[in-house]
């Protein structure tokens, strides 16, 4: 199976501080992966740099073919990259319909009736339909990431992007999200998922990777990958990994 992405020898700093050493990764259509990691390992700035929002020191991001170091963030939202963010920053004076209806239009290039179908659509999965109304600056955080999710499926993406959906949920939240999860990969859209909460990503993904100190240090199936040695060393220390119920 052909990639959908391939970055080659990804390098970023901020000032004296690595962030990303070399990172080369490929990702087939219609695949799920994840990415765990310390805090600080830089996996934010490595999806920033997947979604253009980061501009890499070194190395290239190709997505379907084709090159993209060079274009802004609307227009890889154009071409089928979606993403969430850590912090969700919705339209606050907008209701949470006009939200996702932008994402359709803007990001999705979708007119009329079809913005609307999609937006609708998007809602009713991600459980917002029945607050479409509500003005999304009064949405409470779980609210927020749900429309952070639904904003992000209105542009239709090929490779979905998602940054920490799952923190804060409850265990029936976090099992609706997987399933969702698992529902947009089925549909063959391509998912890199960066999440603390483990439990989500194994139920979610086939593939697995460890990011720290800039670079992979794991990459393989979930279960074994939380069990290396290389990977409960740079969690030494905490309890990340116990907190989940892989000790």
């Amino acid at each position: 199976m052909a990639a959908l992405l391939e970055l080659a020898n990804i390098s970023k700093r901020f000032g004296g501080v690595v962030v990303a050493d070399g990172i080369s990764l490929m990702v087939e259509r219609g695949a799920a992966v994840g990415i765990v990691g310390p805090n600080g390992a830089g996996k934010t700035t490595l999806f920033g740099v997947i979604s253009g929002d980061v501009r890499p020191d070194g190395g290239s991001v190709v997505f379907d073919g084709a090159r993209i170091n060079r274009l802004d963030p609307g227009a890889r939202c154009r071409l089928g990259i979606g993403r969430t963010y850590q912090v969700p920053k919705p339209f606050e004076r907008m209701n949470v319909f006009e939200n996702v209806l932008i994402a359709a239009q803007q990001g999705g290039r979708q007119r009329g009736a079809s913005s609307h179908g999609r937006a609708i659509a998007s809602l009713e999965r991600c459980g917002l339909a029945e607050r479409a109304n509500r003005n999304a600056g009064s949405l409470g955080l779980l609210d927020r990431k749900r429309l952070e999710l639904a904003r992000a499926l209105a542009t239709g993406p090929r490779l979905l992007l998602l940054d920490e959906v799952a923190g804060g949920l409850t265990e029936p939240e976090v099992r609706d999200l997987v399933a969702v999860v698992r529902s947009i990969r089925d549909e063959g859209t391509a998912v890199i998922w960066i999440e603390h909460v483990v439990r989500a990503l194994l139920d979610a993904v086939e593939r697995l990777l460890c990011l720290s100190g800039g670079t992979f240090i794991a990459d393989g199936e979930p279960r074994q990958v939380l069990e290396s040695a290389a990977v409960r060393e740079v969690y030494l220390g905490t309890d990340e990994l116990a907190i989940e119920g892989i000790a």
